[in-house]
């Protein structure tokens, strides 16, 4: 096994199904399909989220993400990218079960532009539709630690706060917040949108994130499919880092070097 391998026995779960990449990517925004499928080779993820709304996954007159991304290969995530209501995402995400079979799902809500942050409120609505409706819901949210335990005690099988608002690309804006959010719940906790850079998604890792999911970083990179290679770097180092265990922090200076038995 190479420096850069994650140990095989240290995978993660989410709703009964287990995964050896703790890195999700979506299959948007990138300039074709070609490189979409390359970059998503690259990155090692073995998850890839899909806006139902925004990729075509049922007209074989123009090309479909399925003959790029193989969906026996991927687990695909259905998510509700650009639903701004309860309502719009509910039945965005039960087309999406009926064209498909999905029903590990991710959830997400908006509020609107310029911020597109999550909207709360649409959120719970949605969550427990469809919930009651069979779904395995993965849920995007606030990093709002009342609002994920909330969540969690809804059923939710994984929470998903925002590191930063989504697409902008500044990393992880409130660590000590999401920290506090981890230690209310148990289910899988992923860091979701405003991951920029190798060093974003490596810092979610060592926070103790189970897995990171990001689509911008890699899509509006230069060389997005270098740019999965690093993520997919960054996420192995921040999880050993963090299976490591940091040393302390403190103020001052410790020589490196025993000061005993010193030559004089």
């Amino acid at each position: 096994m190479d420096a850069i391998t994650p140990k095989t026995d240290d995978t993660w779960s989410v709703a009964g199904r287990h995964f050896t990449s703790r890195l999700i990517v979506g299959t948007g925004k990138y300039k074709d399909l070609e490189e979409t499928a390359a970059a998503i080779e690259a990155s090692g993820a073995e998850i890839v989220t899909v806006a139902v709304r925004r990729v075509n996954l049922s007209d074989p007159k123009a090309p479909m993400l399925q003959d790029h991304v193989d969906p026996k290969r991927y687990t695909y995530l259905p998510n509700t990218a650009g639903c701004f209501t309860a309502e719009e995402a509910v039945r965005t995400l039960r087309l999406a079960r009926e064209a498909g079979g999905w029903n590990l799902v991710k959830l997400e809500v908006l509020g609107p532009a310029p911020l597109l942050y999550p909207d709360m409120q649409g959120t719970f609505a949605a969550a427990e539709v469809l919930i009651k409706d069979g779904f395995e819901v993965m849920v995007y949210c606030a990093d709002d630690p009342l609002a994920a335990k909330r969540l969690e005690e809804m059923g939710c099988v994984a929470i998903m706060p925002l590191g930063a608002p989504i697409g902008s690309g500044l990393g992880l804006q409130n660590p000590a917040m999401l920290t506090m959010m981890m230690e209310q719940v148990k289910v899988p906790f992923l860091v979701d949108a405003g991951v920029g850079t190798a060093s974003d998604a490596a810092i979610a890792m060592e926070l103790g994130c189970d897995a990171v999911l990001l689509n911008s970083a890699i899509a509006h990179a230069k060389d997005p499919v270098r740019m999965a290679r690093a993520m997919k770097h960054a996420v192995i180092a921040g999880r050993e880092a963090f299976l490591a265990g940091r040393m302390p922090r403190k103020m001052g200076a410790d020589p490196s070097s025993p000061l005993t038995g010193l030559i004089r």
